[in-house]
């Protein structure tokens, strides 16, 4: 049976579609260029009282630029496998750097990966935030700190759900 050519053109069309995501994929080559320029001026901002930094101090510097990082993984991650699943194959192949994971992270896969990011992104600000109350001086936030913690908690529940939910739906047999 053949295809009435209207409906032909219709798929061409829709299938051609996916490209109205690749500047999408720019624009997120742009929000990671902007996380370098912030990564850098953080960096330099805490190198300028290096040799009167506290220990919570250090550890501090450490945990926002380890933030910043994340960050900029999670937007690879999104950029790399957002554009090999929704656009186009990406032709690096025989590359000797190409990462293991790409080609591999399907629509689930990244799912997984970003709430990862996320929860790891969360607990650091947590984790910055309970460092700050050992600083002299500094009042207890208690608000702050509840929400902190609830949103949080919110992020891992959303986790354990999301994986819950992919490993039912693979238990699932196909229709």
């Amino acid at each position: 049976m053949i295809k009435p050519r209207l409906e032909t053109l219709l798929e061409r069309g829709l299938f051609a579609s996916r490209w109205l995501m690749a500047p999408f994929y720019v624009g997120l080559v742009v929000a990671l260029a902007a996380l370098l320029v912030v990564f850098f001026q953080e960096l330099f901002h805490e190198l300028g009282g290096l040799l009167s930094m506290t220990p919570e101090d250090a550890i501090l510097m450490a945990l926002t630029l380890i933030d910043l990082s994340l960050a900029a993984n999670l937007l690879v991650i999104v950029i790399l496998s957002g554009y090999e699943n929704f656009v186009s194959k990406i032709d690096t192949a025989s590359h000797e750097d190409r990462p293991d994971w790409m080609g591999t992270v399907d629509f689930s896969g990244l799912k997984m990966k970003l709430i990862a990011s996320i929860v790891a992104i969360s607990a650091i600000a947590l984790l910055k935030a309970f460092l700050k109350l050992t600083e002299p001086g500094v009042p207890l936030d208690e608000p702050r700190l509840f929400w902190l913690v609830t949103v949080h908690l919110s992020f891992v529940v959303s986790g354990v759900l999301l994986a819950a939910m992919d490993w039912l739906n693979s238990k699932v047999k196909p229709h």
